[in-house]
């Protein structure tokens, strides 16, 4: 299990998002030195929605929506996330509906009750991404979307030794997981995301790479792909 609390750097960022990062509230956001949703606008209007969050980090995306009048209704496999995002969410006296589980493990939630669902980085260690998506669906109101961001399997290529320049380490979109800061991580390379969500009868509608705010970096770290649930 990975310290979330711990300070320690990771030498590949894309690891350790959002767990150890420092968060605003006021917006949610993406990925390591990524704008915030406030610019992407990826997400609709949260005010008076019921949206569905998998994976937590330390809770300040869940936060950050109850804060702009969402229910919120957020998942985790990893009890002490739970706890920081329970704690964040008391501090800043707005509820969070937060349930221990399996990220695919969607049985409390009744079908078609959900307006909009994200991840964050968290669908990165799921296995069973398939299995994942078509739970989602499952629960999304016909017209609700699902935004996930991973880290760039263009970004998983590169072992990234904060001593000396990148070097490529690996294929693009590897099948088999790697093991990075003690965290096992699936490369997905973006053509398989595109199929899983098909699959999963989403309707893929927005697919973004954004460019680090430092602008240093020589792939992009996140990719973020949206997909909208349509009436059949």
């Amino acid at each position: 299990m990975t310290d979330y609390g711990s300070s320690r750097p990771s030498a590949n960022p894309s690891t350790s998002f959002p767990g150890r990062a420092e968060l605003p509230l006021d917006t949610v956001t993406w990925g390591p030195d990524l704008p915030g949703d406030d610019s992407l606008k990826l997400l609709t209007a949260p005010k008076g929605k019921k949206i569905l969050q998998l994976g937590v980090g330390l809770g300040h995306n869940a936060v950050s929506l109850a804060l702009a009048g969402a229910h919120v209704i957020a998942v985790d496999h990893d009890i002490a996330r739970i706890d920081a995002a329970r704690q964040l969410a008391e501090v800043n006296e707005v509820k969070v509906e937060l349930h221990h589980g399996d990220l695919a493990d969607l049985a409390f939630v009744r079908a078609d009750q959900i307006d909009l669902a994200l991840s964050v980085y968290a669908l990165a260690r799921a296995d069973d991404l398939d299995r994942v998506l078509r739970q989602v669906n499952r629960v999304l109101r016909t017209g609700g979307s699902f935004s996930v961001s991973l880290p760039h399997p263009a970004w998983l290529m590169l072992d990234h030794d904060p001593m000396n320049s990148p070097r490529l380490a690996r294929r693009y979109g590897e099948d088999m997981p790697q093991d990075l800061d003690g965290i096992e991580i699936y490369s997905r390379s973006v053509a398989e995301l595109f199929t899983s969500f098909m699959r999963a009868n989403f309707r893929v509608d927005a697919l973004v790479e954004p460019e680090a705010r430092s602008g240093r970096a020589i792939v992009p770290s996140t990719v973020i792909i949206r997909g909208r649930k349509d009436g059949v």
